[in-house]
């Protein structure tokens, strides 16, 4: 019960990171498109209190984010984006707190597994809701909106991510560890 008050807590912290973060870029949607704001949240609720949190902060976010400022634009991008985040937030989540080892190569495998998987998703619903409204969704504009403008925001997950969770390990507030099926066979091998 008490560990569930406490993802609670943080999910609802990285959630209200994920509301504030975006005005500092200024709502200038070309510069927040390059530095992804809402994604670091979401990421790191994914990391921290798992897939299910994770999960729910990244569907919440965009369209309460949307309800609250008029931002993003709810159709397409909000629904695409909403579905992308939960992809990002599970999947993170998901493979971290399967991993056999958590650390920061495990963290990273999971942080680039995750950041695919969320492009193809909302690449995947782009190509629905656009063609639902008669457009189209091009490989070109997949490519654009997923990576070449995304290249800054990519970055700066890559270095702040990872970098939160090692000041957060050595904190011991949010520690690596190892499985303890690991852990049981290297205590009984020496």
């Amino acid at each position: 019960m008490k560990h569930n008050i406490k993802n609670m807590t943080l999910a609802a912290m990285f959630l209200a990171l994920g509301l504030v973060l975006p005005f500092l870029t200024g709502q200038i949607p070309q510069i927040g498109n390059m530095l992804l704001p809402m994604h670091i949240p979401v990421f790191l609720c994914g990391f921290i209190c798992g897939w299910q949190y994770g999960g729910i902060v990244g569907f919440i976010l965009p369209l309460l984010r949307y309800a609250l400022f008029g931002m993003p634009v709810l159709f397409p991008t909000g629904i695409a984006m909403s579905l992308e985040l939960l992809t990002y937030g599970l999947v993170a989540g998901l493979l971290y707190s399967l991993s056999r080892w958590q650390c920061i190569r495990a963290l990273y495998r999971c942080l680039i597994i995750a950041m695919l998987a969320g492009r193809v998703v909302w690449g995947l619903v782009q190509v629905l809701l656009l063609g639902i409204s008669g457009n189209s969704f091009t490989w070109q504009m997949f490519l654009a909106g997923a990576v070449l403008n995304a290249i800054p925001g990519i970055i700066v997950q890559l270095i702040l991510i990872p970098s939160v969770m090692v000041a957060l390990n050595r904190t011991g507030l949010v520690p690596f560890h190892r499985a303890q099926t690991a852990v049981l066979s290297a205590e009984s091998n020496s």
